[in-house]
């Protein structure tokens, strides 16, 4: 977890971050960050969410989080949906997926914001930042 000392700024898999400084790690929003993730792995869903906040963020990135934080839990969608959802907001005929799977992959806070719950066409499960494994798993 990262944080700027109020928001959460970052979650990710400890492969991914191995020098991670553990400084602040009692910090009020871990603690808040812990309990929702204690939460969803418990197999419930969580009735909050951790103050959060995305730095460096595009508007079209900003577009694709909307979307992510739309899908339920235990629903998928895939990144050509995603698209398609943007290019009709806009008022365009397409999107490429391969722009979307891109700002997908740049969500910094995972699982909280579900990532991991966007596919590949036809269901097929496609890269994940946190490993495959891990996201055939969520």
């Amino acid at each position: 977890m990262t944080s700027d000392g109020e928001f959460l700024t970052g979650l990710y898999f400890n492969q991914l971050n191995e020098n991670v400084n553990e400084v602040n790690k009692d910090l009020e929003i871990f603690q808040s960050t812990k309990k929702w993730l204690d939460i969803y792995f418990s197999g419930n869903i969580p009735d909050f969410t951790p103050a959060l906040k995305l730095e460096n963020i595009t508007p079209f990135r900003q577009e694709v989080i909307d979307i992510m934080n739309t899908i339920a839990y235990g629903q998928t969608i895939t990144y050509g949906d995603i698209s398609e959802m943007i290019a009709k907001k806009r008022g365009i005929e397409k999107m490429s997926s391969q722009a979307v799977g891109q700002a997908v992959g740049w969500n910094p806070i995972c699982i909280i914001i579900p990532c991991h719950r966007v596919i590949g066409k036809d269901g097929n499960l496609t890269g994940y930042g946190g490993g495959i494994t891990n996201k055939i798993a969520l």
